[in-house]
């Protein structure tokens, strides 16, 4: 199977560290607000790669940090007259609901920052035995002037790091270095003990210190928001390869593309800011989940209503579908049929974990399929094939019994569209068809 990379900008064959073990890092949360929808496009896509690369045959060793020690965190603790460490906690066990209900389940650990404070020290003062961070009177800092490759992951220049850096008052040797210690002395923060004073890790330090204690300074895959390009993990890769003296960092970096609203970037100034408790109030998980899978994971994808509206009917259509195979599974799994369809989407997969292209494969095999023509061997294997569709994507294809009132309304809606094309309204009749067509249900006049 061939993966994309951003640092080598191009599709490479997935070549693991260690035979069929794979160990995978991805960014996690900074527990200070309950997660978003984009939070959601992003781990929804993870947790997708996750079940592909075990559905092949790999162990997948998933890590994910909580970044439970920062400023937005320490903000909203004195906002609300609580600690920053009971922010933390909250927003991290909530975060960690919404993942369950979005049946993002793949994540082997999550490590908090402040469980790796030795770690983070100790990748601190090696930086700076080495020779590539120094202390100042407010911190200590990475020099970026000791590492030429800054910037190869983003293919940016150092000199634009200033538009994201922290204003610090500090005699920093280049105002472009970053904060790998920030020291606080007599605050009301949290703060840990170091060699260069009491106060609290920076940003970046924290993922290549978890990261490194479980992986070692290398390993297969790193993935995150695209947003986390710049400065971030440009920070990370200066760390790990500065600190361990070997490169790549990782072998592939996998970013997920931008979440707007209706066409807009989310934010809380323009009021389209959608939390996913708030979505799960109106939408399934199922739906919404399949709605982040008909896009590729590094395309931008758009949200909205109808744009829901649409995945909900689509993924009606496969259920259905699935219904009326699994009546009919009897047999063997055994079916030449099968194979053209099922190729499609296991060579989509393999193209870079192509969900939309998978999806498409699921449709052609829908429409190609006779239901008079195939045998109970047939079926049988497109119900097994598409159960385990249902596993690498995390999506239940089962119908939800409801005593009947479905049927009984369909019958309803029939009677009315029998009662329409008798007064030869057939314009209203085909609107009603067309309608039930793409809610998923099969309907045909005779």
């Amino acid at each position: 199977m061939d993966v994309y990379s951003t640092l080598t900008r191009d599709k490479q064959e997935l070549e693991t560290l260690n035979d069929n073990r794979i160990n995978m890092f991805v960014c996690g949360p900074t527990v200070y607000d309950d997660a978003h929808i984009g939070h959601g496009r992003t781990y929804i896509a993870f947790d997708t790669i996750k079940r592909y690369l075990e559905h092949k045959g790999f162990a997948v060793f998933y890590l994910q940090n909580i970044t439970d020690v920062d400023d937005k965190i320490i903000k909203r603790g004195k906002e609300s007259n609580l600690s920053p460490e009971h922010i933390a906690r909250k927003y991290e066990k909530r975060y960690i609901e919404d993942m369950h209900k979005l049946n993002v389940n793949g994540v082997n650990l999550f490590a908090r920052a402040t469980d790796h404070m030795a770690e983070i020290i100790n990748q601190i003062q090696r930086l700076i035995d080495l020779g590539y961070a120094y202390e100042t009177e407010d911190g200590v800092y990475f020099e970026i002037a000791k590492f030429p490759e800054f910037g190869k992951l983003s293919n940016r220049k150092v000199e634009e790091l200033e538009t994201h850096r922290e204003i610090a008052k500090t005699n920093k040797k280049d105002h472009n270095d970053f904060a790998l210690w920030k020291k606080r002395e007599g605050t009301d923060e949290p703060i840990w003990q170091s060699p260069w004073g009491n106060g609290r890790p920076g940003w970046h330090i924290e993922d290549t210190a978890i990261t490194e204690y479980y992986f070692g300074p290398q390993y297969d895959i790193h993935g995150g928001g695209l947003d986390l390009i710049f400065p971030h993990h440009e920070a990370e890769i200066t760390q790990m390869e500065a600190v361990s003296g070997k490169a790549p960092m990782v072998k592939f970096w996998l970013h997920t593309g931008f979440l707007n609203v209706s066409g807009e970037k989310m934010s809380k100034s323009l009021n389209n800011f959608i939390t996913i408790r708030e979505l799960l109030e109106e939408v399934d998980a199922d739906t919404f989940r399949f709605f982040i899978l008909s896009t590729h994971y590094r395309s931008p994808i758009d949200f909205s209503k109808d744009n829901l509206h649409q995945a909900n009917a689509t993924l009606n259509s496969i259920r259905n579908y699935y219904k009326r195979i699994s009546e009919k599974a009897t047999g063997e799994n055994d079916s030449q049929f099968l194979k053209v369809y099922s190729d499609k989407f296991y060579n989509a997969m393999d193209d870079d974990f192509h969900t939309p292209k998978a999806i498409a494969s699921i449709f052609n095999l829908i429409k190609a399929t006779d239901f008079k023509e195939l045998s109970g061997n047939d079926f049988t294997a497109i119900k097994e094939f598409l159960d385990n569709v249902s596993d690498i994507f995390g999506i239940s294809f089962e119908i939800e019994e409801d005593n009947g009132s479905s049927d009984e309304l369909l019958d309803l809606i029939a009677d009315v569209r029998l009662e329409l094309r008798n007064q030869k309204q057939y314009d209203l009749s085909d609107k009603i068809r067309d309608n039930l067509n793409e809610l998923g249900y099969d309907v045909s006049d005779s």
